[in-house]
């Protein structure tokens, strides 16, 4: 296992698991996040179990590369369409940054992992 993959894995695994959680149990700020980007609680807590999924195939690329691979590509499409979100609804770059970073990482992560042989 190289370095880089474990430290992002543990950076994304802890974020997407916090978030999605909180989305999963709709804590007041994340309804509110989902009402002022147009979705419903339902939907958002769809994102936050999709989130929770990711976190743990994030994990699990750590010992199965390919696992983590789709997972990290998947989660950077998420970012993806919540930076669109964003854009959509006017938000400026303070609003939609953090989502730029972490695809990024998750980007990052998948690529660095792609090149680890099982």
């Amino acid at each position: 296992m190289k370095i880089v993959p474990a430290v992002l894995a543990g950076v994304l695994t802890a974020e997407f698991l916090a978030f999605g959680a909180a989305k999963l149990m709709a804590i007041a700020p994340m309804r509110k996040r989902a009402e002022h980007l147009g979705y419903t609680t339902a939907v958002y807590r769809g994102i936050g179990a999709v989130e929770i999924a990711a976190a743990g195939g994030v994990l699990l690329g750590l010992a199965y590369p390919p696992i983590g691979v789709a997972a990290g590509t998947g989660l950077t499409l998420l970012m993806g369409g919540a930076v669109a979100s964003h854009v959509r609804n006017g938000d400026g770059v303070q609003l939609f940054a953090p989502a730029v970073g972490t695809g990024l990482a998750s980007f990052a992560y998948a690529v660095t992992l792609a090149g680890v042989s099982p």
